[in-house]
């Protein structure tokens, strides 16, 4: 599993997003066109504007996930825990489904980072019982760690992210 878990800590996205967690279920992102999500790879924004396939192959129909989609990189206040811009909730995902039979709780945001590169986050959790999430009161100075601790989630069972930056009219063509 540790080669799982590498890209994720090269990133950054265990250290400044979420703790070292084992992963035990596996999760696949998929935007239009079959463009899958993989560690690390860059996406053009046009190609992210609709939400995504989020698949979760693990658990059963018994067992629900939270999936948490966020941007760590947005400039903001010093403290890096209050850095990240949410993106996107959906809850009561069953297991061995995808977030189509999910809550969502914070509808999808699609990425537009305005100068850098920006990772974008998918942070799946398994929940402990089905229930309500206490929707964030703003998209920003969002903390994923945070939010799972508000609502007992724990660390997460999956995570994968990937890189955008913004699009000009030169990179388009």
């Amino acid at each position: 599993m540790a080669r799982v878990l590498e890209p994720l800590v090269v990133g950054k996205v265990i250290g400044e997003v979420i703790d070292n967690f084992n992963p035990t279920v596996k999760m696949t992102v998929t935007y239009s066109s079959n463009k899958q999500v993989f560690n690390g790879h860059e996406f053009f924004p046009s190609a992210v504007v609709s939400k995504p396939r989020i698949e979760v192959q693990g658990g059963d129909m018994r067992s629900f996930f939270t999936l948490v989609m966020t941007d760590p990189d947005v400039p903001g206040p010093s403290d890096p825990y209050l850095r990240e811009h949410l993106h996107w909730i959906v809850s009561d995902i069953p297991g061995t489904t995808d977030a189509s039979f999910g809550r969502e709780v914070v509808s999808y945001e699609s990425p537009k980072p305005n100068i850098g590169i920006h990772r974008f986050t998918f942070v799946l959790f398994q929940q402990k019982k089905r229930q309500a999430m206490n929707a964030p009161s703003t998209r920003d100075y969002f903390n994923t760690r945070r939010f799972a601790d508000e609502n007992d989630l724990g660390l997460p069972v999956a995570a994968v992210y990937f890189n955008a930056q913004r699009e000009t009219a030169a990179r388009r063509r």
